[in-house]
């Protein structure tokens, strides 16, 4: 099943459920509850699938990266939080401000949170994940690294635009054989597979759950791999996972040159 969000030909957001090339309406993320008529695709302009409450990051979850770079497997996610702000959707223009210098894409695998959960195991973690979604964790490798005493992790990830999600969740999917790929104009630049991960889904929302109580909507980007490069004005930037889908922007220059 596929859940989408986006807005009617009359400026009406509507979320529901993808069949036959049709939206149709639900009361809520996860909801059974109609609502209204189905609305055909073509008359639908896509939104980032879900709204997070929180929208959370993680760092070094793949092996290959991780033995790449010689860094140790976590026990527990290390994560960061994106803005709101950040939260772009299939289609975005996303300007890359002169303050964010260096920025590369980082395509990853998001989880979608379909339930509350607090303090559970892998198991009721796994039973809390609605679906998962494509991914474009973009990156300001120079504000990250900007100051040598505090690595800015949240700001480097947070201008807007930056946390590119879509174009749908999928809820019908096993995560351990989905392949994560970017493609910048049309040419596949970076691919992994999910199954390297070093903390799979259910062990991340376990984890987290014990810092926080995970609501509906919220997401978590899984992390990436090998392959993430820098972006530049005028690319069209995919991150395609196939048997969920692909959310596709273009990087544009700074609107007013300050």
């Amino acid at each position: 099943m596929k859940w989408a969000r986006g807005y009617t030909n009359d400026g009406s957001q509507i979320i529901g459920v993808i069949d036959n090339d049709e939206l149709h309406p639900r009361d809520g993320l996860g909801s059974d509850t109609a609502v209204g008529a189905p609305v055909p695709l073509s008359e639908v302009t896509l939104q980032a699938p879900v709204q997070p409450g929180k929208f959370i990051g993680l760092w070094n979850n793949f092996k290959a990266a991780a033995e790449k770079g010689g860094m140790d497997h976590p026990t527990h996610p290390l994560y960061f939080f994106k803005s709101d702000s950040s939260l772009s959707g299939h289609g975005a223009s996303v300007e890359l401000p002169f303050a964010a210098g260096r920025v590369i894409f980082e395509g990853e695998l998001g989880i979608v949170i379909g339930k509350t959960c607090k303090n559970v195991g892998p198991e009721e973690a796994a039973e809390a994940i609605l679906g998962y979604t494509c991914i474009n964790d973009l990156t300001s490798l120079d504000v990250l690294h900007a100051d040598p005493s505090f690595p800015q992790w949240t700001r480097a990830k947070s201008f807007d635009g930056f946390g590119v999600v879509g174009p749908v969740i999928e809820t019908d999917v096993n995560w351990k054989d989905l392949t994560i790929r970017v493609l910048v104009d049309g040419r596949e630049r970076q691919s992994y597979p999910a199954s390297d991960m070093i903390l799979p889904p259910a062990e991340i929302v376990s984890h987290l759950s014990k810092d926080m109580t995970l609501n509906p909507g919220d997401l978590i980007a899984c992390g990436t791999s090998l392959g993430a490069r820098p972006v530049k004005p005028g690319m069209v930037v995919e991150v395609v996972i196939d048997g969920v889908g692909g959310v596709s922007v273009t990087m544009t220059s700074p609107a007013d040159g300050g």
